[in-house]
């Protein structure tokens, strides 16, 4: 399958579609926790005992989320040769729409290290200029200040809040909007030496034009 052969590429961080048994090693680390045990800032709670048997479900239904009006990258986020979280991205419509949504998970033991900043950036790479995205959304949880602070951070415009229900209780779900205009003119500060590898086939497979496709990377910065 085209996505295995994938690559995103940033000093010694990497995102690529985990084979089996990196899709287990990516169950472990979930299971030994994602999230402070006392809150909960995801719609899915990572303190339940399925947290593997969730994780295996959801990397191998996605895999086969391949059509161009319906597809997901859930790419392993791979330090130093180590698994340390998730990096998704999805759309439906893509052809049309341009438009796309990400998400993640890092390892509890890994937050605080500038990670959760790096991956969001080299998923923006990947849709801005490997895939063509025109906008990229994310959301996040009131309470989930972490997704809320990368989003405000690599230049995100807010993009309204709504009540939504998660675990039978009402929370604030907000969102952010990334446009191709604001990737283009953001900072010195958030540009990178990120590479791309096996973009072309992915083109195909989602019915993006793959010879419309020419760079494979962006501007040296210092590390965020």
């Amino acid at each position: 399958m085209p996505t295995f052969g994938l690559r995103v590429h940033w000093d010694d961080l990497e995102l690529r579609l985990p084979d089996d048994t990196e899709v287990l090693a990516l169950a472990g680390l979930a299971a030994d926790g994602v999230h402070d045990p006392e809150v909960a800032p995801f719609s899915w709670s990572w303190t339940r005992e399925d947290v593997m048997r969730h994780v295996l479900a959801h990397q191998w239904k996605n895999r086969s989320r391949t059509a161009p009006d319906d597809w997901t990258l859930s790419l392993a986020v791979v330090w130093d040769g180590e698994i340390v979280g998730e990096q998704q991205i999805s759309a439906k419509n893509f052809q049309v729409t341009r438009s796309g949504l990400t998400g993640s998970w890092l390892g509890l033991r890994h937050h605080g290290q500038g990670i959760g900043t790096q991956m969001r950036l080299m998923a923006l790479h990947l849709a801005f200029e490997g895939l063509d995205a025109a906008e990229m959304l994310s959301e996040a949880y009131n309470d989930n200040p972490a997704s809320n602070a990368v989003s405000r951070r690599v230049g995100y415009a807010t993009n309204g809040a709504r009540v939504v229900a998660r675990e039978d209780h009402a929370v604030i779900e907000n969102s952010y909007r990334m446009t191709r205009e604001l990737w283009d003119s953001r900072p010195n500060d958030l540009r990178a030496e990120i590479t791309l590898e096996g973009v072309p086939p992915v083109r195909q497979l989602f019915g993006i034009d793959p010879s419309k496709h020419s760079s494979s990377s962006t501007h040296d910065s210092p590390g965020v």
